[in-house]
């Protein structure tokens, strides 16, 4: 074995790969889905993205002082994580809320923790988490885009004055419960291909989170296992029900483009802090999220599962690194 090893003079690296390098690589993939919550939710996406990204660097910058730590915004985490919470919420939601959301994120979801590395959950999905346990109400009132109704970018900070409109999950747990008409499929795969349809600023369009992911892929930043792991596991299993019960459950295709799925395969689950290290691991891990997933969706009472399903594998990615050792270089020592 050591016969084949190649020893050759310093650098072995031929790209510098910092952690600062690794987070602008994908707050540059989230730029076509910022773009398009901006095109469809207009100065009210603007507004909520700016709001997170602040409060979380501030809480951040507070934190370190209070602990007496060196300055640690430089590896832009901090903006990751506001980038990622502004566009997992709804477009109506208040500025305070966010505000509240991105506090808990970072305090308590990472610097609680330890910072950057130690944190065991990803700090954007407790901030939203916590959003959700808090104030229900707030986190599923879904407008309808701008696009859809000029009026959209005039609402309040309230969303009083707002237009509601159920998103494709919601109305995959009417097509449930019977109430839906199955003609109305294609007009929300197609809506929610596109991104013309009520639900969070960065969910609802399938091409924009397309194209992140892709270049993602493309730079190396992340590997296809968990991504490839999440959308199978959750085509397997959308594709069991419709198939066995095609008048109560939607079509496996909505399912994937609908809510979180996208920005959870390609954005969250890859997550490098709290994802397995080994490749079978993140097989496990994001067939795990992908199952989970669809469980809570086509069994449960929420129409979104994402947020439950990373938390929960997070919480057991110890579990399965210990599982799904990495072995040594060399090979593993005897004797």
């Amino acid at each position: 074995m050591l016969s084949k090893i190649t020893v050759s003079p310093a650098p072995h690296i031929s790209k510098a790969y910092s952690t600062r390098s690794i987070m602008l690589d994908v707050i540059i993939a989230l730029t076509p889905a910022v773009a398009a919550s901006v095109i469809y939710f207009r100065y009210r996406a603007a507004i909520i993205i700016a709001t997170c990204v602040l409060v979380c660097l501030l809480t951040e910058w507070l934190c370190n002082t209070i602990r007496k730590k060196p300055n640690s915004l430089d590896d832009c985490s901090a903006i990751l994580t506001g980038l990622i919470l502004a566009l997992s919420l709804p477009p109506a939601i208040p500025i305070w809320a966010a505000s509240i959301g991105s506090i808990f994120a970072i305090a308590i979801g990472k610097m609680v923790f330890g910072g950057l590395g130690s944190n065991i959950f990803n700090p954007a999905m407790a901030g939203r988490l916590f959003l959700t346990a808090s104030f229900g109400a707030l986190m599923t009132t879904w407008t309808v885009p701008a696009t859809v109704d000029p009026g959209m970018s005039a609402i309040s900070a309230t969303g009083t004055e707002a237009v509601t409109q159920a998103t494709p999950l919601a109305w995959s747990k009417e097509a449930i419960k019977g109430k839906a008409q199955a003609h109305v499929a294609n007009q929300q795969l197609t809506a929610s291909f596109l991104g013309n349809t009520g639900g969070c600023l960065g969910e609802t369009s399938t091409i924009a989170l397309l194209l992140g992911g892709i270049y993602l892929l493309i730079k190396r930043t992340i590997t296809f296992h968990i991504p490839a792991a999440v959308l199978l596991s959750a085509f397997v299993c959308a594709s069991i029900g419709f198939l066995l019960k095609s008048e109560a459950y939607v079509s496996p295709l909505l399912h994937l483009t609908s809510g979180g799925m996208l920005i959870c395969a390609f954005f969250i689950a890859t997550d490098p802090v709290t994802a397995p290290l080994s490749q079978k691991g993140m097989w496990i891990f994001g067939a795990g999220v992908g199952v989970v997933t669809m469980l809570i969706r086509m069994v449960g009472e929420y129409p979104e599962g994402i947020m439950f399903a990373v938390f929960l594998m997070n919480a057991v990615t110890p579990l399965i690194d210990r599982f799904c050792k990495l072995k040594p270089a060399g090979g593993v020592p005897h004797g």
